[in-house]
Formats: C-alpha cells, sequence, structure tokens
C-alpha cells in the first residue's frame, strides 16, 4: 500500500462511517473510478477497528454508564442495553447470513441508486422536531431493520439509515445520535470479525508506515466527523447531506451508463 492510498482510505473510511454518505457506497466508487482499494483484509480489519475506536472516544463514557447500569442491575441501564440489542439483531443476521451476496452486490448502478435513496432518507428530517431521550421498542425494532438496509444495500448509509429511523421516530437529535451510534459499536466490531476469519496478518506485505498513516487518519477524522454530525443534527441541519448524496448518486448512475 502506497501512503497515497493510505491516506485516501484512511480519510474515506473515517469520514464516510459516520456520516450518512455511505462508507461502502465511497469505497465501491473510488476503487471503480481510481483503482485505489483495500488492499487485503488485514486493511480493513484494521480501518474498522480505528472507527471502532473513535466511537469508544466520544461515547465511552456513556458505553461504560451503560455496562455498569447492566452489572447493578438498574432497570435505565438494562432496558438501553436490551434496546440497543433488539435493534442490532437484524443487521447482525442478514450480514452473517448473506455477506457473500452483499459483497458480490456492488454494481455501480445499485450503488448510485443507493445514494439516491439516503439522499431522500436525509431530506424526510428536515421539519422533524422529537424530543423522546430515548426509543421505544417499536422504534428500536424499525431502527434496526434501518440499519439492515444499509447492511444490503451499499449506497445506502448506515448512519443515515439509523439516525433517519431514530427522528420518524421521535427522538430528540442527541439522543438519535447516540443512539446510532452506540448502535455502531456490535456493528463494526461484528464487521471486522466477520471479515477478520480469514485474515492473514502481514504488516510487512502492507507497509507499516502506511498503515499507521491510515489508522490514524481514519481514527482521527471519524472523531472529527461524528461530533460534526452531532453539531448538525442539534441545529436541525441534518438534511443538507441530501443535495451530496443525490450529486453523488447521479454522477455515479452517469459514469456506470457510461461505461457500459
Amino acid at each position: 500500500m502506497t501512503l497515497w492510498q493510505a491516506v485516501v482510505l484512511g480519510l474515506v473510511q473515517g469520514l464516510t462511517e459516520f456520516l450518512p454518505v455511505s462508507s461502502s457506497g465511497h469505497l465501491r466508487v473510488l476503487e471503480v473510478a481510481t483503482g485505489v482499494h483495500t488492499p487485503g483484509v488485514f486493511v480493513e480489519v484494521a480501518l474498522h477497528v480505528a472507527t471502532l475506536g473513535s466511537v469508544l472516544v466520544v461515547y465511552g463514557a456513556r458505553l461504560w454508564a451503560i455496562a455498569r447500569g447492566v452489572l447493578a442491575r438498574r432497570p435505565a441501564e438494562l432496558r438501553t442495553a436490551g434496546l440497543l440489542a433488539l435493534a442490532t439483531l437484524p443487521a447482525g443476521v442478514i450480514g452473517v447470513a448473506f455477506h457473500r451476496q452483499v459483497e458480490a452486490a456492488a454494481s455501480l448502478l445499485l450503488v448510485g441508486t443507493g445514494f439516491l435513496v439516503t439522499g431522500f432518507m436525509n431530506w424526510s428530517t428536515r421539519r422533524l422536531a422529537g424530543s423522546r431521550p430515548e426509543p421505544t421498542v417499536g422504534v428500536a425494532v424499525g431502527i434496526g431493520f434501518a440499519q439492515a438496509l444499509a447492511a444490503v444495500f451499499r449506497g445506502v448509509s448506515r448512519s443515515g439509515s439509523t439516525v433517519c429511523a431514530a427522528l420518524w421516530g421521535g427522538l430528540g437529535p442527541a439522543a438519535a445520535a447516540e443512539f446510532s451510534f452506540l448502535l455502531a459499536v456490535p456493528v463494526i466490531a461484528g464487521a471486522a470479525l466477520v471479515e477478520g476469519r480469514h485474515m492473514v496478518v502481514s504488516v510487512a506485505a502492507v507497509g507499516a508506515v502506511p498503515l499507521a498513516v491510515s489508522f490514524a487518519l481514519a481514527f482521527a477524522s471519524g472523531i472529527w466527523s461524528i461530533r460534526f454530525l452531532v453539531t448538525l443534527l442539534q441545529r436541525g441541519r441534518f438534511y443538507r447531506f441530501a443535495p451530496y448524496n443525490w450529486t453523488v448518486g447521479v454522477l455515479t448512475i452517469v459514469y456506470a451508463l457510461w461505461r457500459g
């Protein structure tokens, strides 16, 4: 892996993993359009670990509070943990059962369509102003299926789907962001485990310096993108990602048709 590839992959992974613009879609477009792709499972797992670290930095205190509450059997934390488990289940089942099919269904036409769908989801939140601090059981299930949709279709953003579903369910902006990012922990960790089953650790083949640069950029840009998204949500500007997704979606579809 060259240093240039490391910079591009680290930034794309860190920024698009948490902003509602689809990391898998961007990585697929990047691979086809420029030839820059993740060089092996080891690097994929490393970048997933980096973005997982970003969530733990921003929401680590909250996760620790939930874990302590569960161990102490406090009702509030037990309920939160149960809701997160419930919302994780649909994407977890689909991710394990259909991992190979999802990887194969990565045509640029489908990816471009996924970007358009994400844009419309973003736009649909422009007049929502919920206030619930936590989802109901029904809303948690809905968030889980929204996440499952993103797991199946490249170009459909995981964070965009879950945040939109949370806002549709009446959650306040900060609560929607928190639930979405807490939900990212088992999903990202699960993806790393699924990919890591066949991982061959070869730092020498990848290059220690490019790997460290890519990891650091994914980690740092991941922290920035989480905080940036939360700020936009609190200001009621989440819908402003819609034009970007529409533009990328149209360009991706046009490029796919042009390539034949």
